[in-house]
């Protein structure tokens, strides 16, 4: 398994060299300051491989080039966006990067609603609370058929811890959830969020799945043309939030996008915490079912909460997810297929001097250090 690391360019608080001694020896990026729906030049891309070449590192995977939001909702004109994106993608195969994990996920990346959480050890986390979420979308987005689609209950709960924040507490949610996480392709305000939101009415999971085999069918024979592997991203958290469809959550989500092309390109990005949320996704067959279509391997555990809703980052070994079978079933795929799986130590906790860091949330250096070094003990472990 080749041992990546996730680094945000230039402006990443962890260096290059930090990467070398965490024992890394590749490179998962992107080049953020591109703005969505522009070409990455071939000068813009070398430059960026060139510094990680420079640093005895190589550029292994591409995390992601943005699917512009019209290509998403069909919008008139979105195949101009899907151009775009294949020249991006071929000008990254030129310059040798030919792995690129993406993803479909509307108006949103991944979601959180606390970035700091504290556990009992005193390690800091990223965590979903569905209480929190639901306090958002009801009293502070205001969604018509937010209180339908959260239930009574949990709209109740929401309703009462509405009235115990403050203006400070109000603003770190919205900052939180919509504001850019790491990664993220947009930012909103509360207004712009909204909007937003307005432009996927009468989107269903039909219409998102039929946008992205639209997209897929243009992308995928260029992709296969030019060398690449497209390992596409599941939906974080894998479930509609906001009313908003999700069509890579579970293994029928795996299995119609299969479908779409038979093509090796057409791939995926197997994110063990993403598809780990659901207690319905039966992580080891997944991977046996697609074990010629998985790409690129995101290793890190959630825990799944008593309420069933929320959950939280767990350490890389703990949690809802059997990392030893997960790795298992890696090696297997490896020895079937001849090829080496990148894989990256996926949101890890903040520990020892991380909180003193100006690091990304969830993006640690110390706590995906040890996420690191324990998925690579277990890989030394069952390859003896």
């Amino acid at each position: 398994m080749k041992q990546t690391w996730r680094w945000f360019g230039p402006d990443d608080a962890i260096s290059l060299q930090d990467i070398r001694q965490a024992g890394a020896t590749g490179i998962v990026t992107a080049l953020h300051h591109i703005p969505n729906g522009t070409v990455w030049s071939v000068q813009d891309i070398e430059q960026r491989r060139d510094m990680i070449t420079a640093a005895g590192l190589s550029w292994d995977v591409v995390e992601s080039i943005p699917v512009h939001e019209d290509i998403k909702t069909g919008a008139a004109g979105w195949e101009h966006y899907a151009e775009i994106w294949v020249q991006s993608m071929q000008n990254l195969a030129s310059c040798g990067i030919k792995t690129i994990c993406y993803n479909f996920m509307p108006v949103l990346d991944w979601t959180r609603t606390d970035l700091w959480y504290e556990l009992p050890d005193g390690a800091r986390c990223l965590r979903f609370d569905a209480v929190d979420f639901a306090t958002f979308d009801i009293h502070i987005l205001k969604r018509p058929n937010a209180v339908q689609d959260h239930g009574p209950d949990l709209s109740a709960k929401a309703t009462k811890r509405a009235d115990a924040m403050d203006q400070a507490e109000r603003q770190r949610l919205i900052d939180t959830i919509i504001a850019g996480l790491p990664g993220s392709e947009e930012s909103y305000t509360v207004e712009t969020f909204a909007n937003r939101l307005a432009a996927y009415a009468g989107i269903g999971p039909d219409e998102l799945r039929a946008n992205l085999k639209a997209f897929l069918d243009i992308v995928i024979p260029a992709a296969q043309e030019a060398g690449v592997l497209l390992a596409i991203h599941p939906d974080d958290p894998p479930r509609p939030i906001f009313g908003l469809p999700r069509i890579v959550s579970t293994a029928d989500d795996m299995d119609f996008i299969a479908s779409i092309s038979p093509l090796p390109a057409n791939g995926f990005t197997f994110c063990t915490g993403s598809y780990g949320v659901r207690a319905d996704n039966d992580l080891p067959s997944m991977m046996t079912k697609h074990a010629d279509r998985i790409h690129f391997l995101h290793l890190r555990a959630t825990k799944r909460e008593e309420d069933g809703l929320s959950f939280h980052e767990a350490p890389h070994l703990d949690g809802d997810v059997d990392m030893v079978a997960i790795v298992g079933k890696a090696l297997n795929i490896e020895k079937t297929r001849g090829v080496e799986l990148p894989f990256r130590p996926d949101h890890g906790h903040a520990i020892v001097d991380d909180t003193t860091r100006r690091t990304a949330p969830g993006y640690p250096l110390i706590g995906r250090l040890r996420g690191l070094a324990e998925i690579r003990g277990i890989e030394y472990a069952l390859k003896h």
